[in-house]
């Protein structure tokens, strides 16, 4: 049976623009415009994302991660409530609080650990993926199967927070202006236990930070330090962390991501802190990638597509 949270089924068009990012940190919208109706949908060069981003609600289909994290779809999506004993879901009007039962799962038994390891009440909860997955109109190249979430490096409230809250308060960026280390002044040894926590459980294969929070993950270890080879650093993610699990067991149609390096990773971050990385030089602008369309998706995601 799948959990259709009710608030959401108000809140099913997306109210971004196609071309701009959504980050934790964006606002979201009390009063979302449904998006207009495409004159071709059928079209083989129609973005894949303008058809997923349409759709409102899951597929009615045996719940499968079809693809990969990023080139892929879900059926049968579950809604992860948006409030639990022990967290909150943030951007409602987005709709992407819809993930593969796994990860639903997950996020449930993670969010109920959390109190028990740090001093958070619970977590915000951002994007996880649309009701079929697939590409996004906004943010988020992965996401796209229902495996990833993404976790506020804020911790949740003591209270409900109103719907205006979810869709403007913004998340704490976790790094310092500098971006060589962590801000003192907001990083806590809580967020480090929570990331421990999501990093020791099995059923997760990665962990996206910043390179700034991985340097202060290896600092803060100590001896316990088998869980940091999945904690690994990536560019942005200074307000949340991205959790990715495993394929479910048996999804021969999920395709999973090479295992993790041996090693804790933290011998090999000098690169993320060298000028070339910290301070680019501006490029002229490219062609533009043309957007995925849905013969860059596997066939089965068609048929998501379609499904009632």
């Amino acid at each position: 049976m799948m959990r259709h949270a009710p608030v959401l089924l108000f809140a099913v068009a997306i109210a971004f623009s196609a071309g701009a990012p959504a980050h934790a940190q964006d606002k979201g919208s009390i009063n979302p415009k449904p998006l207009p109706a495409l004159a071709n949908p059928d079209s083989p060069g129609t973005p894949a994302k303008e058809l997923f981003g349409r759709k409102a609600t899951p597929a009615d289909l045996e719940a499968r991660a079809i693809g990969f994290y990023s080139r892929g779809c879900l059926a049968g999506g579950e809604a992860l409530p948006i409030n639990g004993p022990a967290w909150q879901v943030m951007r409602l009007s987005r709709n992407r609080n819809w993930g593969h039962p796994n990860l639903i799962a997950f996020l449930e038994k993670f969010a109920r650990t959390v109190p028990r390891v740090s001093n958070w009440p619970g977590l915000l909860v951002g994007d996880i993926s649309q009701p079929r997955g697939g590409p996004m109109l906004t943010g988020h190249a992965s996401h796209q199967i229902g495996l990833d979430a993404d976790i506020w490096l804020t911790p949740m409230p003591r209270r409900e927070l109103s719907r205006v809250e979810r869709e403007e308060m913004s998340a704490t960026d976790m790094v310092r202006a500098d971006r060589l280390d962590v801000d003192a002044r907001v990083w806590t040894p809580d967020h480090a236990a929570v990331i421990r926590a999501a990093a020791k459980d099995g059923q997760v294969q990665r962990i996206f930070v910043n390179a700034a929070i991985k340097k202060a993950l290896c600092r803060e270890a100590g001896g316990d330090r088998g869980w940091l080879n999945k904690v690994r650093p990536m560019f942005g993610h200074n307000y949340h962390f991205h959790v990715r699990v495993f394929c479910p067991g048996g999804g021969e149609a999920c395709a999973g991501q090479d295992p993790v390096p041996p090693g804790d990773g933290c011998d090999q971050l000098d690169w993320w802190f060298s000028d070339a990385v910290l301070h680019p030089k501006p490029r002229p602008p490219g062609k533009p990638k043309p957007p995925m369309t849905m013969a860059s998706l596997p066939a089965e995601c068609r048929v998501v597509l379609k499904a009632q």
